[in-house]
């Protein structure tokens, strides 16, 4: 059975930023404000929608603002670092402070009927699929009259 060259490289990966985070950390380079949290997107359901379902244990719902741009979905919020008085900490992995992250959905939605739900850490944005308004439409072509015909024609008088 070959080997795939690929099984441990997401191990690999993680040892490499463990080795080199420690260096760079602390630097103004690569030093980074907030988090992005993780999201699944997919459609489901009958009528068919689009869900979001995004990780953001540890966020207050009161500080977090969802928007619907056209195909986008805005989350944006804040997590608070927890008190840190009298601690002395080995690590610290758990992300805090602002957040933004765009999620570009793959169908039209209609945003006036968005719902959002939170629980267990995941919030779950739901969003029915609507039918767009095709690009190009026929448009019909009426008649042109000249003033005063108009009432001749419609009353049968024409002669």
């Amino acid at each position: 059975m070959p080997r795939d060259p690929f099984a441990n490289f997401e191990r690999m990966r993680r040892e490499v930023d463990e080795l080199v985070g420690g260096v760079f950390e602390h630097t103004s380079l690569t030093h980074r404000r907030g988090f992005s949290p993780r999201v699944d997107v997919y459609y489901e359901g009958d009528p068919p929608r689009a869900v979001v379902a995004a990780e953001v244990p540890g966020v207050d719902m009161s500080e977090v603002r969802l928007e619907i741009r056209g195909r986008k979905l805005l989350i944006a919020g804040v997590r608070h670092a927890q008190p840190s008085e009298g601690r002395l900490y080995q690590q610290i992995e758990i992300e805090h402070g602002p957040f933004r992250r765009v999620v570009e959905l793959g169908a039209d939605v209609a945003t006036d009927r968005a719902s959002a739900t939170y629980d267990d850490g995941i919030l779950r944005v739901e969003v029915p699929l609507t039918q767009r308004e095709p690009e190009a439409r026929t448009v019909p072509i009426g008649s042109a009259r000249r003033s005063g015909e108009a009432d001749d024609v419609e009353d049968g008088d024409r002669s």
